[in-house]
C-alpha cells in the first residue's frame, strides 16, 4: 500500500509540474523574442512575420522573402565564448524541413548571414530555430556541457541548403 501511494504521489507531482509549465508558457508576452532552450518553437509564424529569438546564446533573426522563395536572416553569437557548430533550421507547415545549415563556429559577437531556399509543396506557416553544439550520432541531445542540442532528428550530419 505504501508503494502504491508513492507511485500516485509521483504521478501527481509530474502532472502538477506539467500543468504549471503549460500555464507559464501560455502567459509569455511574445514567445518569438524570449530566450528559449526548447527543441523547437510551437509558434507557427505567418509568411509576413519575422523570427527573432535567442537560443543557447545564438540570436537568430529570420524572415521569408516571397520574391526569392527563401528564408533570409542572420545568426549571431551573444555570448563571451565561442559557440561551436551553430546551424539553423526552418520547419514549414507543409512538413518540409529546411536545413540544417552547415555547422559553423561563431566567435563572441560574430554574426553570419543565413539563406535557406523553400522547397516542396506550398506552405503558409513556418517556424525556425538555431542549434548549438555537436550533432549526435545516437539521436540524443548532444554532448554534455556543450550548452546546446545535438542532432536528434539530424543524426547523419547536415542536410539541405544552407550556409
Amino acid at each position: 500500500m505504501n508503494h502504491f501511494c508513492g507511485i500516485l504521489t509521483a504521478i501527481a507531482i509530474v502532472l502538477i509540474a506539467g500543468i504549471y509549465g503549460c500555464s507559464r508558457d501560455a502567459t509569455d508576452e511574445n514567445p518569438m523574442t524570449a530566450e528559449t532552450d526548447s527543441e523547437e518553437s510551437t509558434v507557427q509564424l505567418s509568411l509576413s512575420d519575422t523570427y527573432d529569438n535567442v537560443r543557447n546564446g545564438a540570436h537568430l533573426i529570420m524572415s521569408y522573402d516571397a520574391a526569392t522563395n527563401s528564408f533570409e536572416g542572420t545568426v549571431q553569437n551573444t555570448t563571451n565564448a565561442i559557440l561551436s557548430q551553430v546551424r539553423v533550421e526552418v520547419h514549414l507547415s507543409n512538413g518540409v524541413e529546411l536545413g540544417p545549415t552547415s555547422p559553423v563556429d561563431l566567435a563572441p559577437g560574430e554574426q553570419i548571414p543565413i539563406v535557406l531556399v523553400a522547397e516542396g509543396p506550398p506552405f503558409d506557416r513556418w517556424t525556425a530555430h538555431p542549434e548549438v553544439g555537436p550533432m549526435s550520432s545516437s539521436g540524443g541531445e548532444g554532448a554534455e556541457g556543450e550548452g546546446g542540442e545535438g542532432g536528434g532528428e539530424h543524426a547523419g550530419g547536415a542536410e539541405g541548403g544552407g550556409n
